[in-house]
């Protein structure tokens, strides 16, 4: 555990549902683990329970189980969920962009210009299907000063759309700048305007008048080489024996391992196995104690 002088808290953006919460245990722990400095983990999610039932918020409980977790790593780390219903709502609701294959909670974090949702002016917005492998004080040290974000191509969308079309799985927001020049505000008016196939993601490339493009190591989408600091465990292409798409997740382990051929990430998820037991005969003790009181 690391302690000492307190220095600059490293903001980390999530946004997902209650069903990817080992993505997010695994994703902000891997990050805790090789940080550093100390990390603060936002977790921004919705009730869209109306829309599908799937959708059910990330839980107080989930985001207190990783705070506990990421402060084995460094004190001063700390994790929290915000539940940003309302105001997702207000700028989404009727839009054209709510109902395709990807969730509506990337969108979420096209409501980080409100200071009130995120008051910082940087900030790291990662996908919850993403890895550290290195150190995320990198990239956060990136300067942005002159621009609205930092980001990688998109390996296949800088072929299919735009050679520089850049994935948003991982994202460095200047969000002062992003403020100024009302960037969000921009994507949000096209995704509730105009139909797009991956909309966050596109409105994001159209908006922006200043971006910095990022080295892909700090958003890998195929295979994790010795420089990687994130690796992304986005949807790909795989040619041989014959051309199929493919989307293993992190927490698809034997996927993982044995058709990705990535095991630097073992000791995460032993991690994981053996924090999320010990909670869980945490939380048995304490049932079984009020019972007895009972």
């Amino acid at each position: 555990k690391r302690t000492g002088e307190q220095t600059d808290m490293i903001n980390v953006i999530y946004c997902c549902n209650d069903k990817l919460f080992e993505g997010v245990f695994l994703s902000a722990t891997s990050v805790a683990r090789r940080s550093g400095a100390p990390v603060r983990i936002s977790v921004f999610t919705m009730d869209g329970r109306d829309e599908n039932l799937s959708y059910v918020p990330f839980s107080k409980d989930h985001a207190s189980i990783i705070n506990a977790a990421i402060k084995t790593f460094d004190e001063r780390n700390e994790a929290a969920v915000y539940d940003l219903t309302e105001q997702f709502e207000k700028a989404f609701g009727g839009g054209k962009n709510l109902k395709n294959e990807f969730t509506p909670y990337a969108l979420l974090r096209l409501l980080a210009d409100d200071e009130k949702v995120a008051p910082c002016d940087k900030a790291i917005y990662l996908d919850a299907d993403t890895m550290a492998c290195g150190d995320i004080e990198e990239l956060w040290n990136t300067d942005v000063s002159d621009y609205e974000y930092a980001a990688a191509l998109d390996r296949l969308g800088k072929f299919w759309v735009a050679r520089n079309y850049c994935n948003s799985g991982v994202l460095l927001l200047n969000l002062k700048k992003i403020r100024e020049t009302g960037m969000f505000v921009k994507c949000r008016k096209l995704i509730k305007t105009k139909r797009f196939f991956m909309p966050d993601q596109t409105a994001i490339h159209r908006s922006a008048t200043a971006r910095l493009y990022l080295d892909t190591r700090f958003n890998e989408q195929r295979s994790v080489k010795p420089d990687t600091v994130i690796k992304h465990f986005n949807r790909g292409i795989k040619w041989l024996p014959f051309p199929h798409f493919f989307n293993v997740k992190q927490w698809d382990r034997k996927a993982v391992r044995d058709k990705l051929k990535i095991r630097v990430f073992d000791e995460d998820y032993a991690f994981y196995d053996d924090f999320i037991k010990t909670e869980k005969h945490g939380a048995d003790a304490d049932e079984k104690a009020k019972s007895n009181i009972l």
